[in-house]
This record gives C-alpha cells, structure tokens and sequence, in this order.
C-alpha cells in the first residue's frame, strides 16, 4: 500500500499573506528615490536650463535684492536683464519640482491603493499586522497629501514665478530693499489703482500676484472637486456595501475624510479666488512685513 503526500505549497515570493510584496517593495524604493530627486534634482536642472544658477540662498537673495532695485529704479514693465535671468531660473526650478512632486504623488497613490486592497484582504492576519496595514496605508495617506501640496504651490510657482520670487526679496538688513525703494512701493501700493499714478514695476507685481493666486484658487477648486466626487463615490458604495465590518468601515472613513478634505481646499480655493479678485492689499501686506 503506498501512500501519496500532498505536495507542500509555499507562497510565491511576492505575496505574503494577500500583501503583493514585490510590488510594495517597488514602489516603496520608486517613492525614496523621487522624494531624493525632489530634494536634490531641481537646483542642478534648472541651473542646466537657465544656463545659470545661485549657490546658496543668501546668494540668491543679494542678486534678487539688486535686480529688484535696477528694476524699480529703471520704471519699465520689462524686466531687467539679471531679474530675467533669475524669474527664468525660479520658473525652471518650480517647473522641476512641479514634475517630481507630481510622479511622487502618482507612485503613493498606487501604493496607498495597493495598502487598502491587501487591508480589505487581511482576514487571515493577525490583528497586529491588520494595524501595520492600517498604519501604513495611514502614513502613505499622508505624505501623498503632502505631495499634492507640493504640486499645487510649485505649479504656483512655474506659472507666476515674479511673485514667487518676491517671497523671497530680503526688505531688511544689509543687503534689504532700502527704505526709500519700499516706501514709495508701499505708498503707490495703497493708493493703487485710485491713486492714478502707479509706476509699471507696481502694476507688473499687483498683476503677477493676482495671476499667482489665481493659479493656487485654479488648483484647489479641481482638487476640492476632485476630493468631493471620492467621497461621494465612497459614501455611495457604503450604502450598497455588504456585511462585511472592514469593509464598511473603511468606506465610511474615506467618505467622511474626503468630504473633510473637500471642505478646506474649498476654503482656500474662495480665499485665493478673493485676493486674486483684489491683489493690491494683499501685496501691500507683504512689503508692509505682514505676508
């Protein structure tokens, strides 16, 4: 009489416990590496586009505060052509950013969407590796928030980056605007536009920092739209859900954090659409020290 033993069957390498592992672990690696190139890549690409670039910001700074004073001094709507060169280079850099923040956002939502599957997936784990899960899923959430962000304020910055830079224009210290340069922008600035005679430099920056804000309400009105629709989506499919407790619950809470998170995008999406309706005081808050 001979007996048969049943072949063992081990889990392939890539899955464990329902948790495609390999590709968890891809995109993992892919998520480190753009959030390096992130950090790192933007200086050296838009130095190599520009065909120039600053060290440091300090030095950066001095060269913006010394363009931004010939530009004043010169009264034309045309840039200079050291600012120029640093608008194009600010625009390159922002560009870069824009692009790496948007792959990285792309690479966590697959991994956030592959977190959730495996999690609806986990009745056959412990309930210790169901809250590793949970605990990932929560940290992908985050940072692929964090990247979209990123996105909207380096889109800001690619699109408007006159007014971009001008965050960064040092108004005191020794190598500052000086007092009188300031004064005569404030001045011009709270009487603009009735006061009638508002130079060129003025009426370039109160129009580049409305198209700055309505770049940044653009992108938060399709992002609170966006987050509206899921949450929709999500509270639908809760009503129709079967049974099944994980399930529902994880239904519920993306309906309720979506419909949250549409919520406060729609808040500054309406402030930035009010202050590119009205860019002046907002600008004169800035050079006032109170932006």
């Amino acid at each position: 009489m001979s007996t048969t033993t049943p072949p063992t069957t081990w889990p392939g390498p890539s899955r464990t416990a329902g948790v495609p592992v390999r590709a968890a672990v891809l995109l993992t690696a892919l998520a480190a590496a753009l959030g390096t190139a992130f950090v790192l890549a933007p200086g050296p690409v838009a130095r190599s586009l520009s065909g120039g670039g600053y060290g440091s910001r300090p030095e950066l700074q001095g060269r913006l505060s010394a363009s931004f004073v010939d530009y004043w001094a010169a009264g034309e709507r045309s840039f200079p052509a050291g600012l120029r060169g640093l608008v194009d280079y600010w625009s390159r850099y922002h560009l870069v950013k824009a692009v790496t923040a948007g792959l990285l956002l792309a690479v966590l939502v697959a991994l956030g969407v592959l977190l959730r599957k495996a999690y609806l997936r986990a009745g056959g784990l412990t309930a210790g590796r169901r809250a590793a899960l949970a605990s990932a899923g929560a940290a992908v959430t985050a940072l692929a928030l964090f990247s979209l962000a990123m996105v909207m304020a380096n889109v800001q910055g690619t699109l408007a980056p006159f007014s971009s830079l001008m965050s960064m224009l040092p108004l005191h210290g020794p190598h500052g605007v000086p007092a009188g340069t300031l004064d005569e922008i404030r001045r011009q600035l709270a009487a603009y536009p009735d006061g009638g005679q508002s130079s060129p430099p003025v009426e370039v920056m109160v129009s580049d920092f409305g198209r700055y804000h309505a770049v940044l309400a653009v992108a938060a009105a399709v992002v609170a739209l966006s987050a509206a629709a899921i949450s929709a989506v999500s509270w639908r499919r809760f009503a129709v859900a079967a049974s099944d407790r994980r399930t529902r619950r994880v239904l519920r809470s993306s309906g309720l954090f979506w419909a949250l998170m549409a919520a406060a995008v729609a808040v500054i999406a309406v402030a930035n659409t009010a202050t590119t309706a009205d860019p002046a005081p907002a600008l004169l808050a800035f050079f006032e020290g109170g932006w």
